[in-house]
């Protein structure tokens, strides 16, 4: 079963544009992590320093291995001084069944 989720947080005033570079470095890493469906970028139209990434994993082993990959501490410990909250905040995602 595929792993789908949302982070969220805000980067502290005068951060976006390092907080964006950070996120776009870390994308082109976990696009090419084997079990990747999706990790896509987003901010708010209205509140541009707040960031929301879509991810997909091919299912809970892929996300794991994720989040083992060696790039993700760093990334996070980077990361941590720039946003508003202590870290992401993550919010699991269950398809809905939609019938035609």
């Amino acid at each position: 079963m595929k792993k789908t989720l949302l982070a969220e947080f805000t980067a502290r005033e005068g951060t976006r544009d390092e907080v964006a570079r950070l996120i776009g470095d870390y994308a082109l890493k976990v696009r090419q992590e084997e079990g990747n469906i999706t990790f896509d970028v987003y901010t708010k139209a209205a509140h541009p320093r707040s960031f929301w990434i879509f991810e997909v994993y091919r299912d809970e082993d892929a996300f794991q291995a994720h989040l083992n990959a060696p790039y993700g501490g760093p990334f996070n410990a980077a990361l941590a001084p720039l946003i508003e909250e202590d870290a992401s905040v993550l919010t699991f995602l269950s398809a809905v069944a939609v019938r035609p």
